[in-house]
């Protein structure tokens, strides 16, 4: 009889790690506390929009093509998807615009016309870039880090070449002197929730991953990239359990026996992966007795990642300037950070990201309509009452964009939908409610986060952006070929 395998929770880790495991011939259950697959990545729809709710662009599609391949299927069964042109719009205070492409020569030739001085350096910086990502790649994101058998075959000589003792923004700023191309590199930190004025210059790594590697967007939106693995997790013959929350984890000695659902039935496993924050887990899923209160201190212990403030309106009208990717950038990027991560206060000048994904799919919002994905980076839940913050910040950020050219936005809107941080601390129950996991403004942080197993027991692993390598598609789905890496040691 084949070993019973059970995942909590239907984020894109538990999805991939599901697929791999019914591909090994477990037995595979999966059971998910909301309603639909995906975790943080979702969609929503009303009067004819549509609106994808989490990752709005997609890189290294290779490791999602490693997945479908390793499962006997071809991704492009399931997905189709493109490179944009360009890859992003910036719109920088002073009325400067840049439009960013993966082939450099285009960025260039923008780049020639408002910073000509830092035109070569910017062509050095992606060389740069590429280079600590090859340093990087096999050492950190494609690498368990759990034992030191890990650590046998480093390059020590690349690991001294890191970057790992400047931060990101000490980088940039020894390497530009133009004020529009040093805010448009630091801001590759947010992607992992982290401020570039205290991650470490390693992070300078995360450009090479879109402006050389590049960025992607899935046709019909991002989501169905959870619908996909959905499908594929069926088709390999995972259960899918939705709409059940899980109480406990039940362990007897060192081995996980079973999950404890809310009603109080009891379902017994062989092994458990987690695909819960790897806080909750070890906090709140785990009893008391079975994993100690230093384990339990140190998790807590942990930075959360920044979280996001997210506002969706469906708008009657279109602006030419939008293109599909948009950041309008703040004044004072350094107090922007400060306001997150040190006040814990929405920022009072935020830089403001904007997908409109009606650009390139003209079914995601009526005729000449916009669909408007806005995102502002906030600190993760505090002391701070949101229900208060949800309605007066809203109308700021409307009032903002109008202010940076948006004419007409607020009278346009037909519907609008507001997610806090409460939001998805009190849905996904992500630690204090942060979007990618841990933060990594430290030195250490790539040996701080949860490892793909956990030391204390046998049979539990976890996977999902807040373990090891991190947040964002391709990571999280490469939790989850660690975790099987070392389920097979």
């Amino acid at each position: 009889m084949p070993k019973k395998a059970t995942i909590i929770g239907a984020g894109i880790g538990g999805l991939a790690v599901a697929s791999l495991l019914a591909k090994k011939g477990y037995d595979v259950t999966l059971f998910e506390k909301n309603s639909t697959p995906g975790g943080k990545m979702q969609q929503y729809r009303e009067k004819g929009y549509r609106f994808d709710t989490g990752p709005s662009l997609l890189t290294m599609p290779f490791i999602l093509n490693k997945l479908f391949e390793t499962c006997g299927e071809d991704l492009y069964d399931y997905l189709s998807f493109s490179e944009l042109e360009p890859l992003c719009r910036y719109f920088y205070p002073d009325g400067t615009l840049f439009d960013n492409y993966s082939e450099p020569e285009k960025s260039v030739n923008q780049i020639k016309s408002f910073a000509p001085g830092d035109a070569d350096t910017y062509k050095k910086f992606l060389n740069y870039s590429k280079e600590l990502y090859q340093k990087t790649a096999d050492a950190f994101l494609f690498n368990p880090l759990y034992d030191f058998s890990d650590l046998r075959n480093l390059n020590f000589k690349d690991f001294l070449g890191i970057d790992a003792f400047k931060t990101v923004s000490q980088k940039v700023d020894q390497q530009f002197t133009s004020p529009y191309l040093r805010k448009f590199f630091k801001r590759f930190t947010t992607y992992n929730g982290s401020s570039p004025f205290k991650a470490p210059a390693t992070l300078n790594a995360i450009p090479h991953v879109e402006l050389n590697q590049g960025g992607y967007y899935v046709n019909d939106g991002l989501y169905q990239i959870a619908e996909s693995l959905h499908q594929l997790g069926e088709k390999m013959g995972v259960r899918f359990n939705f709409n059940t929350s899980i109480r406990k984890i039940i362990v007897e000695d060192d081995i996980v026996t079973g999950i404890q659902e809310d009603d109080g039935s009891i379902y017994p496993t062989d092994i458990l992966f987690s695909n819960a924050d790897a806080t909750e887990t070890i906090l709140n899923l785990l009893p008391d007795p079975s994993i100690s209160k230093r384990r339990k201190s140190k998790q807590q212990a942990i930075e959360p990642s920044c979280s996001g403030f997210v506002l969706l309106l469906g708008c009657s009208k279109q602006w030419d300037q939008l293109k599909h990717h948009n950041i309008f950038f703040s004044e004072n990027y350094e107090k922007e950070f400060e306001d997150i991560f040190d006040k814990k206060t929405m920022p009072g000048d935020p830089t403001i990201y904007i997908a409109n994904t009606s650009y390139s799919d003209s079914n995601h919002a009526p005729k000449n309509s916009s669909n408007l994905f806005i995102l502002v980076n906030s600190p993760y839940v505090d002391e701070q009452d949101w229900e208060t913050i949800k309605n007066k910040y809203s109308s700021f950020l409307i009032k903002q964009l109008e202010a940076r050219g948006l004419a007409g936005l607020n009278e346009s809107i037909e519907i609008k939908k507001v997610i806090t941080p409460k939001d998805f601390y009190e849905k996904y129950l992500s630690n204090r409610g942060s979007i990618y996991g841990t933060s990594s403004n430290s030195r250490m942080a790539a040996f701080l986060r949860p490892r793909n197993k956990e030391r204390a027991f046998k049979n539990l692993y976890m996977v999902g952006g807040s373990t090891h390598p991190g947040g964002g598609i391709p990571l999280v789905i490469q939790s989850a070929f660690n975790a099987i890496s070392l389920l097979e040691r």
